[in-house]
């Protein structure tokens, strides 16, 4: 009960920091709506059926990085610049916790509502799931590009690199499988406890 409270606690703070002067308000708005269409859900579900203090952690680090990114814009979040590629990798950060997070969401709902055992098919549907909402997202920031113009850069976050779609599905694909390899026994116990 208290994790999920310091979570929800944290992910306030965050959020009204992020609500102040950030770079590019309609941007802001683009980039944590997620974290505001899942807080509600969350609220609603919570007694009905309660997730894992593990996943409660994992949102909450996922609308961090949303709101952080939202606030001063992927390609402007200081201290990223790194690996000599001219860019800011942030992006990389949040793609990969885009497949990373929605990994471990679809594996607790998954053996919890389903007849699927965890195991090879399990994975295989969680990593095709991650791939398939990355690419539904990449045509959302399409979307944007075309109905906002040059306005859509910041969203866009592609810095000049023509590779940046095929990099971002690469990466939520490399978050949700390290996520299954490294979290599937510790989420196991957690669920558990449930």
């Amino acid at each position: 009960m208290r994790t999920p409270i310091a979570c929800l606690a944290i992910v306030i703070a965050v959020f009204a920091w992020s609500a102040i002067a950030p770079y590019e308000r309609s941007t802001w708005w683009m980039e944590v709506a997620p974290a505001l269409i899942a807080l509600p859900l969350l609220f609603a579900t919570y007694k009905k059926f309660p997730l894992t203090t593990l996943l409660y952690v994992l949102i909450a680090v996922h609308m961090v990085i949303l709101m952080v990114g939202g606030h001063y814009t992927y390609a402007r979040v200081p201290g990223f610049e790194w690996l000599g590629e001219g860019r800011n990798n942030y992006d990389k950060i949040g793609h990969f916790a885009q497949g990373f997070i929605p990994a471990m969401i679809m594996r607790e709902l998954l053996i919890r509502t389903s007849d699927l055992k965890p195991g090879k098919w399990m994975a295989v549907v969680i990593v095709f799931s991650c791939l398939g909402i990355s690419a539904v997202y990449e045509l959302i920031e399409w979307g944007a590009a075309v109905m906002l113009g040059q306005g859509a850069d910041e969203f866009l976050g592609t810095q000049g690199d023509v590779w940046d779609t095929q990099k971002d599905m690469g990466m939520a694909g490399i978050g949700a499988c390290a996520a299954l390899l490294l979290l599937s026994r510790p989420h196991d116990k957690a669920l558990s406890r449930l």
